[in-house]
């Protein structure tokens, strides 16, 4: 597959798990997901080992999505009438 075609898919996976949850559990989950997406992202274009970067990934945006809030991110419309 060219690098092209890679990144392209890369950022469509990442576009698509890119929703955030209410709940700490929900942020944890979406965060994982795009962490997981982009690290096997970094690990193909790197040449990297792809389970090792997505684990990365996937830790450190689950991590990431469970300690922030909803009103740590900008939202935009969807953001909560509370913040």
């Amino acid at each position: 597959m060219r690098m092209t075609a890679k990144i392209v898919v890369i950022l469509a996976v990442v576009g698509g798990l890119a929703g955030c949850g209410s709940t700490p559990m929900q942020r944890a989950a979406s965060g994982g997901g795009v962490g997981a997406a982009a690290g096997v992202g970094i690990a193909a274009i790197a040449g990297a080992p792809i389970l090792a970067g997505a684990a990365v990934g996937a830790a450190g945006g689950a991590v990431v999505g469970a300690i922030t809030n909803e009103c740590q991110i900008d939202l935009g419309p969807r953001r909560p009438k509370n913040c």
